[in-house]
Order: structure tokens, then sequence, then C-alpha cells
């Protein structure tokens, strides 16, 4: 799975299984990407909010793979929502991580952090604005792909009907035991690959008794079935990217 690829709608081929690096401190950030690459990891995901884009552009610098080999995502923090912060926002992005281009960048969720299931507020304009700003970049060529994160059916109707350039990815919560099988049809309708972050559910899911009898079965470990379940989830576009957590 580590060789497999799927192409986005712009024709961009990005690797099925990604290294998450939530919770990674930036100074373990560089090491954590080297031994990554090393078996074989060529999909490194960052973001703003993470604290350690620095360490991992150092790492994707230093692990001894072409630039042109390795897939590095970032993604812009929730709590942008102007056009300006979110456009000086990438470029920060870049400067930390001392790279020429960031192969995707997307919006890290369509409310701030602070606001995620307790309001009703969805951030039209504030997305559509961010949005903005990534067209902008991707048309630039400072981000290869560009897309979203988090993004519920409505968010996205309302963010397609203003935008220039449809998300080529909608990353979101998705496992074994949480499937939004609606989001996930929507997004295939509109040539949207769907991106699932901590399929093993953070690692709670190692301990379902359930699911070690049925992995058990098929000959494979727990995270290789819920990995397996991810695909089979969308048979066409779904990324099966692997969160891993220290």
């Amino acid at each position: 799975m580590l060789q497999e690829k799927i192409t986005l709608s712009n024709g961009v081929k990005i690797p099925k299984l990604g290294l998450g690096t939530w919770f990674i401190p930036d100074d373990q950030a560089a090491e954590a990407v080297r031994q990554a690459a090393s078996i074989g990891y060529r999909h490194i995901d960052t973001a703003q909010a993470y604290g350690n884009e620095a360490g991992v552009g150092a790492g994707v610098k230093s692990c001894g793979i072409s630039r042109e080999d390795m897939f590095v995502t970032s993604k812009v923090a929730a709590e942008h929502k102007t056009y300006e912060s979110a456009a000086r926002s990438i470029d920060e992005s870049l400067m930390k991580m001392g790279l020429d281009y960031l192969d995707m960048m997307i919006i890290h969720s369509p409310q701030p952090w602070a606001e995620v299931n307790q309001s009703e507020n969805r951030y039209v304009e504030g997305n559509r604005e961010t949005w903005r700003a990534l067209e902008d970049a991707y048309q630039a060529g400072k981000l290869k792909a560009i897309g979203v994160s988090n993004f519920q059916i409505g968010d996205l109707e309302s963010l397609l009907e203003a935008a220039r350039i449809k998300p080529m990815v909608n990353q979101i919560l998705l496992h074994i035991s949480n499937t939004p099988i609606e989001l996930v049809e929507y997004c295939q309708k509109n040539d949207i690959a769907v991106e699932a972050y901590s399929p093993i559910a953070h690692g709670e899911i190692l301990h379902v008794q359930a699911l070690k009898d049925m992995a058990e079965k098929y000959g494979v470990s727990v995270p290789q079935f819920c990995l397996s379940d991810c695909q089979f989830c969308d048979g066409r576009s779904l990324l099966a990217d692997r969160k891993i957590y220290y």
C-alpha cells in the first residue's frame, strides 16, 4: 500500500498511505519523517495547528528521498477566515518548512476549533475567502493541490457555489465505526477524493475484541483490517491515510 497512489481531479498523484504528525513535537518531527521515509512512506501530513511544520520540513529535506518523490500536506489553521490572513499563513508555512512548494494544502476545519460542535455558524463567507487564497496560491504554483478537511455536505455546497477551482480532497474522520456514507457518496459524485484520518480511531479500535476476531479470520492485523475497510468504503477514490500518533 505504501507504493499505491490515486490520481486527484487535477491529475496530481497522491500516495494512499500517509504519516500523520499530530502530537509529534517540532523537535522530534524531523527524525519521525526520516524514519518514516526509510521504511517507505512518501506522504507526510502536517498542519499549522500542529506546531511542527519546521521539523517536518527539515525531515523532508534530510530524509534522503528526492523532493519530487515526497508528497507533503499542510493545513490552513481553522481560525483563518479572511483572504489576507489565509494567504499570509500559506507563505509562512512555506517559509517555516523551507520548501518551494507544498504538494497539497487544505482548510483544516469549516469552523474555528473553539466553535466546533458548539455553534451553528458555518463561516460560509470566511471559508470562501480562505478558499480564494488557496486558489490563488495554487495558480501561483505554491501548491500542487488544494482541498478541505472536516467539511460536511452543506459546507461543500456553499463552497462550490463560489469556487473557481473545485476541492480535490476532503479529509474527514473515517474508520470502521464511523463511516459517513452519505458524505463519502457526495464527494464521489463531485469528484472530490475522500481522505480518511484516524482510520484506527486513535488506537482505541485496537482493543475491540470483535475486530480482533475478524482480523484473525482473514489473517491480518487489526490496523490492516481497518485500513482495508476504509478503502472498501469508497471503491473509487478513498485515501486510506494512516495517522500515526506518538
